[in-house]
């Protein structure tokens, strides 16, 4: 088909009739008021854009940001940027996605590619969330070590009661699950400001470092760990969680109103996502001001880092990393099972019950 015939995005609605939505019903009735302030319609479409930003800032982007800050101080900032920018873009492009054809990610794929493509699609993103997964289930586990110091064996079975927990919050409604995961990214904000404040960073070094360098290219050991941090920041499920859950609004199905509502929902996802990359940044300068300039450069693991924060900031600064640690770790998790869920039933169109589809997905 010529770039000529190929009907605008606004058209795929109506050339795709909407099927039955990968979450449920009860979940598209937050209604966007008509005829309000920009600042009523932008808070009634917040709250997807938080849920995926919690992927951006999950356990897995903690040891390559405080490798990064340890071993290169600052220099490795402007990775962090260039990564979170091009999320902005492929989460943009999600959320345009679900709001102009009614689907999400996996319920397309499905419509457009043969059954053996979509299920070797479905494979491979199994794999990547429970790769994912793996990471924010063992960052949990290890706040839970250093905050109560309950074993690392238990402390992955603790985390397992995060299907209890979406099921209870599903069960209020969808903006009950997005209050908690809002709820959690604050605290992980907060815990890092005061971080920032007691490091004392060099304002000067901070903005050099969000220039990029050649450096980052020619050095093999900063590109490994550039390399790393943007594969931690990549989250392939995000794309698919996005494109389903910014559908829980109930705008006008025309497209003046799809238009609208992929406004509101970018604002929304932008918002979120800097949160994400302000985390993610501070993670790697609280590492260049207190590991890089004391000549800690070895510090690459989580534990490491808890265990000289202490003679360094004081015992209330590895407290509250490990406590953001642990909000960043329950967060991740409750955002990947509900991905998982909506991959499953996305591609496969397979409809079960839902603690048994949750438990499913947090098995693999």
């Amino acid at each position: 088909m010529s770039a000529a015939s190929t009907p605008p995005i606004r058209d795929l609605a109506w050339r795709y009739p909407r099927t039955q939505p990968t979450l449920p019903e009860s979940y598209h009735s937050i209604q966007v008021p008509k005829g309000v302030s920009f600042w009523r319609k932008a808070l009634a479409f917040a709250g997807p854009g938080y849920m995926v930003a919690v992927g951006y800032m999950d356990p897995g982007n903690w040891a390559t940001d405080l490798a990064g800050g340890a071993r290169f101080g600052y220099a490795l900032l402007s990775v962090i940027l260039l990564s979170n920018l091009m999320a902005i873009l492929l989460q943009a492009l999600a959320l345009k996605l679900g709001i102009a054809t009614g689907r999400d990610l996996a319920q397309a794929c499905r419509d457009h590619y043969s059954r053996p493509v979509s299920f070797v699609l479905w494979v491979l993103c199994e794999i990547a969330i429970a790769a994912c997964d793996l990471a924010e289930v063992i960052g949990s586990a290890i706040a839970l070590n250093l905050l109560f110091g309950i074993p690392l064996v238990w402390g992955v079975c603790l985390t397992a009661f995060d299907v209890l927990l979406i099921l209870l919050l599903q069960h209020k409604g969808f903006r009950y699950l997005e209050a908690f995961v809002i709820t959690l990214v604050a605290t992980i904000g907060a815990c890092f400001a005061i971080e920032l404040v007691m490091a004392r960073p060099a304002l000067a070094d901070i903005a050099r470092g969000l220039v990029p360098t050649g450096q980052i290219v020619t050095n093999p050991v900063m590109l490994y760990i550039a390399i790393g941090i943007l594969g931690a920041t990549v989250m392939p499920h995000n794309l698919y969680l996005h494109s389903s859950i910014v559908q829980t609004r109930k705008y006008e199905e025309t497209a003046r109103g799809k238009r609208e509502a992929v406004r509101y929902a970018f604002v929304d996802s932008t918002i979120a996502l800097s949160f994400a990359l302000f985390i993610n940044a501070a993670i790697l300068i609280v590492a260049a001001a207190t590991f890089h300039r004391t000549g800690n450069t070895h510090v690459a693991e989580i534990q490491d880092a808890y265990k000289l924060l202490t003679p360094l900031l004081g015992a209330g600064a590895s407290t509250m990393f490990a406590l953001a640690l642990l909000a960043s770790g329950q967060n991740s998790t409750l955002t990947g099972t509900l991905a998982g869920q909506i991959v499953m039933e996305g591609f496969l169109n397979l409809r079960i019950r839902p603690w048994l589809r949750r438990l499913i997905t947090r098995g693999i």
